[in-house]
């Protein structure tokens, strides 16, 4: 069984590492917030101090990371990953980036590393299918690099390989402009039938057993009407990914109008302080709206 590198250990990196130990691989970790890992520390997982340290002892490293930014400062320098791969290594990047960043990285991994691959590997799901392992995970690089790897994603649900490097990221982004418009246009809904006197928890269930009732909005209806204590994907990071994609359309020439109408909601969500609350409070956002400015954020 492979050696797991695991860096970035936030909520869903954290959650993906606790899969690996449980399926009993190695597992080495390093992230930011030494003590928020503690709790994977007393389930088994070794501590590295670096992410080279990482890479150094694992057979695979992934990585879980916020940003573009972020990912090149752990690739790179004296204590990066690229410092520690070696010929025959690993590194299946779970981050949602641009997919410019991820080909340039890749690159960077076969003329410094020879002989080790990079694979951009982005999931859609969020803390509850990486609990159950049933991501579904986009995986764009070499063929024969994702043969080997294609086991190791399996722990986390179902992993296809959908061209070279930065496709998968392509395809990552096409999904979440289909979540966030799904999310706006059942909000919209809920609150046209709200407003004329329909009961809020009746109009959603009878939406979500109509067609238009999608995997996803059957899970998020239960924090549409009441606020979760858990965030599964937060509206910061949701317009992170849809700035991605609007990017991403520039460049390919790719008109992208329900994704542009969606960043200015999210744009309204944040500036109300919903920027680490559930994507479900884009309902709440509308209201505000609809209202006139009357604040409903807390």
């Amino acid at each position: 069984m492979q050696t797991i590198g695991f860096i970035g250990l936030g909520n869903m990196g954290g959650n993906m590492a606790a899969r690996y130990l449980a399926a009993g691989y190695t597992v080495y970790g390093e992230s930011r917030d030494r003590e928020g890992a503690q709790w994977l520390v007393d389930q088994g997982l070794s501590w590295a101090e670096t992410p080279r340290e990482v890479a150094e002892k694992a057979d695979v490293v992934m990585t879980s990371l916020p940003n573009d930014e972020v990912l090149e400062t752990v690739a790179s320098g004296a204590d990066g990953i690229l410092a520690g791969l070696s010929a025959g290594k690993l590194w299946a990047d779970l981050s949602t980036v641009t997919p410019s960043t991820s080909r340039r990285l890749a690159a960077r991994v076969r003329e410094e590393v020879p002989g080790a691959q990079m694979l951009d590997t982005p999931v859609s799901g969020s803390v509850p299918q990486v609990k159950t392992g049933t991501l579904t995970i986009m995986a764009g690089g070499d063929e024969q690099a994702y043969a080997l790897l294609e086991p190791v994603l399996q722990v986390l649900g179902t992993p296809s390989r959908v061209g070279e490097n930065g496709q998968g990221l392509v395809l990552k982004l096409a999904i979440n402009i289909s979540l966030a418009v799904q999310m706006l246009a059942f909000s919209e809904g809920l609150l046209l039938a709200e407003r004329d006197g329909i009961d809020p928890h009746l109009a959603a269930k009878v939406m979500t057993e109509s067609p238009i009732g999608s995997p996803m909005l059957k899970a998020r209806v239960p924090l549409v009407l009441d606020r979760p204590e858990e965030t599964w994907f937060d509206v910061a990071l949701m317009h992170k990914d849809i700035r991605l994609a609007l990017q991403a359309g520039d460049e390919l020439a790719a008109a992208l109008p329900s994704a542009a109408v969606a960043d200015e909601i999210l744009s309204k969500a944040e500036e109300l302080g919903y920027a680490h609350r559930d994507i479900a409070g884009i309902y709440e956002v509308l209201a505000h709206v609809a209202d006139n400015g009357r604040a409903v954020a807390s």
